[in-house]
């Protein structure tokens, strides 16, 4: 449904070195690395297949940001889809080793959706999760 999901975070080296944690073990590694010296810029993460989805990290002023916004004045809700509920519980336990919140330990939900929750450390609510018995 989605092409690609961005976020802005306040600091790119602190979202940069939790993403590097929680993502690789649902698939998703970081692609591209457009972090600038003062300390703004983006990440971009992906599962790496061509015209998969991606995404977005970025520290600074969005172009389309006006002077109203503020990062994680409104915390989002991101779930992306694990390969296998071995790969949420490793999502889960590197995130709880880079510092996220727990906010929901790995389990089933809705059936036969096994997932699990993390506060990031901009309040995000980061979720990953698998319709599988695997």
């Amino acid at each position: 449904m989605f092409d690609h999901l961005g976020i802005v975070v306040r600091d790119l080296h602190t979202a940069s070195a939790f993403y590097d944690a929680v993502l690789p073990p649902i698939g998703i590694v970081l692609m591209e690395n457009n972090a600038r010296p003062d300390g703004t810029g983006w990440l971009v993460f992906s599962a790496g297949a061509p015209e998969s989805p991606f995404f977005v990290v970025a520290a600074g002023r969005p172009t389309f940001w006006t002077d109203e916004h503020e990062t994680g004045r409104s915390p989002a809700h991101v779930a992306f889809k694990a390969p296998s509920r071995a790969a949420v519980d490793a999502f889960h336990r590197a995130g709880l080793l880079a510092g996220a919140t727990n906010n929901g330990d790995p389990g089933v939900r809705r059936g036969r959706y096994y997932c699990a929750f993390l506060i990031d450390p901009d309040g995000n609510n980061i979720e990953a999760g698998v319709y599988a018995d695997t």
